[in-house]
């Protein structure tokens, strides 16, 4: 006989990341599909910061659950989902940057879905100029190493803490002090005034 993890369809959604993996290690279906939904914008907007495509970014988000899914027994349920997940993203990601040798699209892409809401009272000099600017930082984060480039992606763009940061990469929180300053300094390097911006 079968045991599944039985989780009534409010408290599906009210558990925590712990209690879902469980029950997805168990074999309950919902429970996996709530983390898709809680985690995959997230998880497309980290990739597209890691990799610049939009495209790579969807399907690196996806294989990323996928793997999740196939190694749901390996969880362990005492360590936090989301950096076990976050690893498996970053893995990834990682791998594909490898894997491509010419990331030309990568400013464009990444512009074009980080770009803010403007509206129809702004002049048109002032969007041309935003987004010369914002083609510029980009072109500049794509130049940094992919240690400067996570923690950049994780702290100015999924707003999370010098903590929250340390403990998703496994690091100390000096270290993540240290490859932020080293990250910020070559952007303020290679986009000098315009990094004041």
């Amino acid at each position: 006989m079968f045991w599944f993890a039985v989780l009534s369809e409010e408290k599906t959604f009210a558990a925590d990341d712990s209690e879902l993996m469980i029950a997805v290690k168990t074999g309950n279906p919902k429970a996996f599909k709530v983390l898709v939904e809680r985690y995959k914008k997230k998880a497309y907007f980290i990739a597209l910061g890691l990799v610049g495509d939009s495209d790579d970014a969807y399907d690196l988000s996806q294989e990323a659950f996928i793997r999740v899914y196939n190694a749901r027994k390996r969880f362990d349920s005492g360590k936090p989902f989301f950096s076990w997940f976050y690893t498996i993203l970053s893995n990834l990601s990682r791998n594909q940057i490898k894997k491509r040798s010419v990331r030309s699209d990568y400013s464009r892409q990444v512009t074009d879905e980080y770009d803010p809401q403007l509206d129809n009272s702004t002049s048109p000099d002032v969007i041309i100029e935003a987004d010369e600017s914002k083609t510029a930082v980009w072109a500049a984060i794509e130049k940094l190493s992919y240690e400067h480039r996570e923690v950049i992606v994780l702290r100015h763009f999924e707003d999370m803490s010098y903590e929250e940061i340390a403990g998703l990469l496994d690091i100390p929180v000096g270290s993540v002090m240290s490859r932020l300053y080293y990250a910020r300094k070559n952007l303020r390097e290679t986009l000098g005034d315009e990094y004041e911006q």
